[in-house]
Parts: structure tokens; sequence; C-alpha cells
């Protein structure tokens, strides 16, 4: 099976269930954008990592592949892609609950890096941010459930506390603000 198809070359792309689109809809721009955040993640993972924090990047990767499956279906509920679930977002809350209890109370904002793997995974809290306000924009045009917005801004949160705790787990400070005057 060739992995080119051809069926693209004018600027449109299928929706799962049928239906084509333009590429730059909004729709395939947040689930691409999901599709980033996940390639960013494999990159984080490719580092040395900790086990635990390897272990729930991997978990959030999967369910980033199932979150794009139900964003590229306007009738999920149909399709039955309606995978993330109210236990997914506890999940993620447990996650950003355990590895914060070891991590030293903030006393100002930070800034992106530290060491390499915090610097990657501050870089996938950004692109998070991003499918999220994209995914925000299509819940303007299209039906998007709840439990997916309070998934995707769950993960951010998980992805800022994972870049403290890399920082951590290399012995590195997190980077202070520091206003410029």
């Amino acid at each position: 099976m060739k992995i080119y198809t051809r069926a693209g070359d004018q600027g449109t792309t299928a929706l799962f269930g049928g239906g084509k689109v333009a590429k730059c809809e909004i729709r395939i721009c947040a689930y691409g954008t999901l599709d980033e955040l996940n390639a960013v993640l494999g990159v984080a993972r490719a580092a040395d990592l900790p086990s635990q924090i390897d272990g729930a990047l991997f978990q959030l990767q999967n369910q980033l592949f199932d979150l794009g499956a139900e964003l590229a279906s306007p009738k999920s509920k149909e399709r039955a892609t309606e995978f993330i679930q109210e236990e997914d977002v506890n999940s993620l809350e447990k996650l950003i609950d355990s590895f914060e209890e070891g991590l030293p109370a903030l006393t100002s904002f930070i800034l992106p890096g530290g060491c390499p793997t915090a610097a990657t995974l501050h870089l996938a809290r950004c692109v998070c941010r991003r499918a999220e306000r994209e995914i925000v924009a299509l819940s303007h045009e299209a039906t998007v459930r709840e439990m997916v917005l309070k998934y995707v801004n769950r993960t951010s949160d998980l992805l800022f506390v994972l870049a403290r705790s890399a920082n951590a787990a290399a012995g590195v400070d997190d980077v202070p603000w520091k206003r410029s005057t």
C-alpha cells in the first residue's frame, strides 16, 4: 500500500464518517495541532526521562490520538468516537497532584527552560494551549463536548507540572521570571 493517495492534492481532506473539507478548516487545524502536540511529546519521550514521566506521556499520547479521532468526526456520538471521559480528566488531575507533591512551591512565574526535557515539555504546553484555542474556536461553529475542553485544559496543566518535575529530576532549578525594567 502506498502512503500517498493524491486525494488531498487540491487542498481538501476527508472527515471520519464522510465528507470533505478544506485543510484550513478550524476542525482540521484543531486536530492537526493535537497531532503536533503528540509529536512534541514524542520528542520529549525520546530523551532520558524518569519512568514516571515517560509513563504519563505515553498515556497522554494515546489519549490525544483518541481525542483527534473525536475531533475528526463531526458526528462523534454516532461514530462512537467519544473516547475521552470524565475519568480521563480525573486521571489527569491525580497525575498533576502526584507530580506536584514533590515540587517546591512556586514563588514567581517561571520561564520555559531548565533542562532540555523540561524545555521540550514547556513547548508541548504551548502547543497544547494553541490546540485548546482552536478547539474553543471550533466549539463556536460546531458541537464540541465540554469534556474535550476540560481534558485539553488539564493536559496543559499536567505538562507544566511535568516540565517542573523534569527539572527537579535533573537537579536543575526552574527559571524564574524577572521583570525587565
